[in-house]
């Protein structure tokens, strides 16, 4: 089912509770039954990461982000695909296995019985004794010759990505003044891997860090100095969105004394901020001190950046408004029933993929005229009078409660670059039902969908004598509950979203965020 036009879907049978379900890890890997024709240029495997653990004993996690890291793979080999997946044993893992409890603050589960070691580190592991979970359920990206699994604090987790094994933790704080690291890293052609961290600065303030990593190194860092999901990157300039929801450190530390506080409970809104555009040079790294600033948004991931004619052209998943979207992501609500899950979506911030211009070249005489001059975008740039230069957007794709999100493009050929399509997985009410194709130029877009079926983000590999941009593979992992064979990978053209095969498995599979095509 290929249409441009977005067909609503319904889910009343709630078929979607079961990508939020614990499942087992395998054995040994599973045969897929394949329909279609598996293109003979995929080789190698399909990684994906996500929750797999919802509960310890009889003491259930709270929050999406809080199931510990399952670690999933599709192998592909003369046609034929087998599907297997293993649990990754970080500390929070084995420790909640081995003492049948949650023993490490996750996201939005607090960890009993010491709440004096045991608060937070997303941010500040700076006070020693601190326990930081490292259950790194986010996304898993190559470094050099070796492929780690991430979330969002300062360890990442080394793995066997052939046998799922759990090789050694890294706490990246022993190479770098940082604490977070986000799970959407950029990779340069060489596989130079670029990073954005926080570190404390002055008075307790946060100063951010870019990370470079060298593709030849065992190991890490170079550090550029100068809540943050994702960053943007064009050939010369790093662009870093801070949203208004900031994490407060004085929150932090009084959850120390508080039983049941989690990292949740620590985040708060600064609505007059509205959202900040720092702008930063590759090559020398350097800080640009113009200040651009737009209304408030809430955002996770980037779609692409790239520089024309002297403006950076930043693409991104906006969520409108000042609150947290994570308020909405409890497993309670994803659970719920249809009818209760679509209400709670009605009160939450409101999706939108919008283009944002940057001007490079600013006049301090120009104010109150529009900077952009790019002839296709409405999005504008406007200098006020104390120098502040505000940012309106241009809006690439809007549905009421219909999200593109988890974008992907072709980020071998066009990372950085004038590109013109983004795929994302649509979610709708938050539940992902659809898998969706943009044309940032025109706006046109394609959609996948087939009832009762949750996909999962959806990766581009290029087919090897491509031309076009969209010439490949789409790759995703869909749950449909009620089939005999509940999991399966499906392959869609990219040009026009048609099927080219699936590979259907006889166990379920629960929820995944990111992942990678491994050749």
């Amino acid at each position: 089912l290929s249409i441009s036009v977005l067909l609503k879907f319904e889910h009343p049978a709630g078929g979607y509770k079961k990508i939020f379900e614990t499942c087992e890890e395998l054995a040994e890997p599973l045969p897929a039954t394949v329909t279609g024709r598996i293109p003979s240029f995929l080789k190698g495997s399909l990684l994906r990461l996500g929750p797999g653990l919802f509960e310890i004993g009889d003491e259930p996690f709270y929050h999406l982000f809080d199931g510990q890291a399952l670690m999933h793979k599709f192998d592909f080999k003369n046609g034929q695909v087998t599907y297997h997946r293993k649990f990754i044993k970080t500390d929070a893992y084995v420790r909640a296995i081995t003492e049948k409890r949650v023993v490490i603050t996750e996201f939005g589960t607090f960890a009993y019985p010491d709440p004096c070691k045991n608060i937070f580190s997303r941010f500040f592991s700076y006070f020693k004794g601190v326990e930081v979970t490292d259950n790194c359920l986010v996304n898993v990206y190559p470094i050099g010759e070796d492929f780690y699994a991430v979330t969002e604090t300062n360890f990442i987790t080394k793995v066997n990505t052939d046998t799922l094994e759990t090789l050694k933790k890294v706490d990246m704080c022993n190479y770098v003044n940082i604490n977070g690291v986000t799970a959407h890293p950029h990779i340069e052609r060489d596989g130079t891997v670029y990073n954005i961290g926080n570190c404390m600065g002055k008075g307790a303030t946060l100063a951010y860090n870019i990370v470079k990593i060298p593709p030849t190194q065992k190991g890490f860092f170079d550090v550029l100095s100068f809540h943050i999901s994702s960053f943007g990157m064009s050939d010369n300039y790093f662009v870093f969105v801070e949203t208004p929801v900031k994490i407060n450190l004085l929150k932090f530390l009084s959850a120390w004394s508080i039983r049941g506080s989690n990292y949740m409970d620590c985040f708060e809104s600064n609505e007059a901020q509205g959202t900040l555009f720092h702008i930063a040079r590759k090559y020398p790294g350097e800080y640009i001190n113009d200040k651009f600033k737009g209304a408030p948004i809430g955002m996770f991931h980037h779609i692409n950046t790239y520089e024309d004619q002297g403006f950076i052209v930043v693409d991104l998943c906006a969520w409108k408004g000042i609150e947290f979207v994570y308020n909405y992501l409890w497993l309670a609500n994803l659970r719920a029933n249809w009818d209760e899950v679509k209400k709670a979506a009605m009160m939450a911030p409101q999706p939108e993929v919008r283009r944002y211009v940057i001007p490079l070249d600013i006049h301090k005489e120009e104010q109150g005229k529009n900077l952009v001059s790019l002839p296709y975008t409405t999005a504008t740039a406007v200098m006020h009078a104390d120098g502040m230069i505000w940012l309106e957007p241009e809006v690439l794709f809007s549905g009421p409660r219909q999200a593109f999100e988890f974008p992907q493009i072709n980020y071998k050929r066009f990372g950085g670059k004038n590109y013109s399509y983004a795929y994302g997985l649509g979610l709708n009410h938050f539940i992902p039902d659809r898998i969706c194709k943009l044309n940032v130029k025109t706006k046109e877009t394609w959609v996948w969908q087939e009832p009762d079926s949750y996909p999962s983000e959806p990766l581009f590999v290029q087919t090897p004598d491509g031309v076009d941009e969209d010439d490949g593979v789409l790759l995703t992992i869909v749950v449909a509950p009620g089939s005999q064979r509940p999991g399966y990978l499906l392959i869609l053209n990219a040009k026009d979203l048609s099927e080219i095969a699936r590979a259907e498995v006889e166990c379920s599979m629960p929820v995944t965020f990111h992942g990678m095509y491994k050749p």
